[in-house]
């Protein structure tokens, strides 16, 4: 486990190999260079994403939750998206979770050994009550975390999902998920500084996952974000334009039927198309499992 000659994220990189010798506009090149790798290692593994966004969707579809776990920039980035999905996709926090080694003090300080216990990977889902119905993504860049490798080895014991986001090749984590995705994006161009390229690379598979498997779900019509949670002044402007933009009416009905909804802009947006009265329109969005385009 501690052998990380072999992990290409802490290899050096030969593009930078006079990285404190370089101009500034030298280094910003480079970077700029290798970020453009990024989406290219990406799309190698689409098919491997596929499965996995698959499988998000019956977990969803079954009343699972999605949890990501992870230590580090790997954890942090898997809060962070578990956290847009609320305000996003007007989900419930307990829907999607993310679990940082360390708990969350680790957002923003690092918690000496919490990413070398496997234990606590187990303690931690243990605490949130983890059921086969749920999926657990566990985030690691090299692939190697035991606090991932612990949670996984939970979550395959009492019959939950299980996928994994690395950035090596024939990674550790791989072996113990279902469904295991490996984006080998090369050597750091500040070798080993994972938060780089392979951050990148997770926060863009994450981007995919959640965004992907919420549309499966019926979260969006069209490209409109339909479950939006209104939650300040900005987003009340948004849900309003949002109405407006998926059914082509003014803004006074938007913001006349948005209020009429209780502030729903899915429900809004069935009232408007179908010119359902809303305790219909409800039950017509209850019956499509809340598409749109099923209900009109």
């Amino acid at each position: 486990m501690n052998n990380l000659e072999h992990l290409t994220t802490e290899t050096r990189n030969t593009n930078t190999m006079n990285l404190d010798e370089m101009s500034v506009m030298d280094i910003l090149k480079t970077m700029n260079a290798e970020d453009q790798q990024v989406p290219l290692a990406i799309g190698k593994v689409l098919p491997q994403i596929e499965v996995v966004v698959q499988q998000i969707i019956q977990a969803f579809n079954q009343k699972g939750r999605l949890i990501y776990m992870g230590a580090g920039t790997s954890g942090r980035l898997g809060v962070l998206d578990a956290a847009e999905c609320v305000p996003t996709f007007g989900t419930e926090p307990e829907m999607v979770q993310g679990l940082i080694a360390g708990g969350m003090k680790a957002m923003t300080v690092a918690v000496e050994g919490a990413e070398d216990s496997a234990s606590l990977g187990e303690e931690d889902l243990k605490a949130i009550s983890l059921t086969k119905e749920d999926i657990v993504i566990g985030i690691a860049a090299s692939g190697r975390t035991p606090y991932v490798i612990g949670g996984l080895d939970y979550a395959n014991a009492i019959g939950a999902t299980t996928a994994t986001i690395a950035c090596n090749t024939n990674a550790a984590i791989s072996q113990h998920a279902s469904f295991p995705i490996e984006v080998e994006v090369g050597p750091e161009i500040l070798t080993g500084s994972t938060r780089l390229k392979s951050g990148t690379a997770q926060k863009l598979v994450l981007n995919m996952l959640s965004t992907v498997a919420m549309i499966g779900i019926g979260k969006v019509y069209k490209n409109l974000m339909v479950d939006v949670r209104p939650t300040n002044e900005k987003l009340v402007e948004r849900a309003k334009r949002i109405i407006m933009q998926a059914t082509d009416c003014t803004y006074e009905v938007a913001e006349q039927t948005f209020i009429e909804a209780d502030q729903n802009v899915k429900l809004a947006i069935v009232m408007i198309l179908t010119g359902m009265e809303k305790e219909v329109a409800a039950e017509k969005l209850v019956d499509a499992n809340g598409f749109i385009r099923k209900t009109v």
